[in-house]
């Protein structure tokens, strides 16, 4: 995995606690279909291209990802 400390921020989910919240990164050192990194408050990442992120974004603008959404 690669070292946070590699990674540029970009934001942080919750971001209230110390709980290791999930984040969001760039990393410049990948290949362009894996620099988007989130990663988790366990240590897991997710990687994926930018225009995959995009796709996300633009869903999650949409209101298509409501449903998902546990509070």
């Amino acid at each position: 995995m690669t070292d946070p400390l590699d990674l540029e921020p970009l934001a942080t989910f919750c971001g209230n606690c110390n709980c290791g919240c999930p984040q969001l990164f760039v990393d410049p050192s990948a290949a362009e279909d894996r620099r988007i990194v989130i990663t988790d408050d366990f240590g897991q990442q997710v990687r994926m291209s930018g225009d995959q992120f995009a796709s996300l974004v633009e869903d999650a603008k949409a209101g298509r990802l409501d449903a998902v959404a546990v509070r």
